[in-house]
């Protein structure tokens, strides 16, 4: 029942989506690394919780793309997020209005439903680690709740980590 409810809140957020821009070195062959960890020292911004999250996700898809998380990794992976919280978007509608003849007269106004949104920018940075080099970097951007309970959080982080690694690795033109 969990797993359920878990895919069913990821697909509501897949809807809503997070957009995901992709910058990477054409240079770099992204074939040869097949071993990943993470790096030593991660400032995310992000609660210890929630950088947990991040990790764990990461670690099942990209396990799930044959990656093998090893102590002497080809690729670290760094993450960061810059967060704003604003008004929800979603507005409730209500109009007066009255006419007649070739005159008319309206007074409408939107009275915000949902609470308050945390608007997030994740950055996940793929690095080189044999020339501690920036290789490939994806920054997703999305909202969740305020509020989100740890289940929302959880899907709300699936649904971004697993948008962000389609894009890995680049697709050759």
């Amino acid at each position: 029942m969990k797993l359920l409810s878990i895919i069913a809140i990821t697909l509501l957020l897949v809807s809503c989506g997070a957009t995901v821009a992709v910058d990477y070195d054409q240079q770099v062959d992204f074939s040869k690394y097949k071993t990943y960890n993470f790096y030593p020292s991660i400032q995310s911004g992000l609660s210890n919780l929630d950088d947990s999250r991040i990790m764990q996700i990461t670690d099942s898809l990209l396990q799930q793309h044959g990656f093998v998380k090893n102590d002497n990794p080809q690729l670290l992976i760094n993450f960061f997020a810059q967060e704003s919280v604003s008004a929800s978007k979603s507005t409730l509608g209500i109009g007066i209005g009255s006419g007649g003849g070739n005159v008319g007269v309206g007074v409408s106004g939107g009275i915000p439903i949902g609470g308050r949104v945390i608007n997030q920018q994740l950055t996940v940075d793929f690095i080189d680690a044999d020339v501690d080099d920036l290789v490939w970097q994806a920054v997703a951007e999305g909202e969740m709740k305020e509020r989100s309970t740890p289940q929302q959080k959880e899907a709300y982080y699936f649904a971004v980590i697993e948008k962000i690694l389609k894009q890995y690795p680049p697709k050759k033109k």
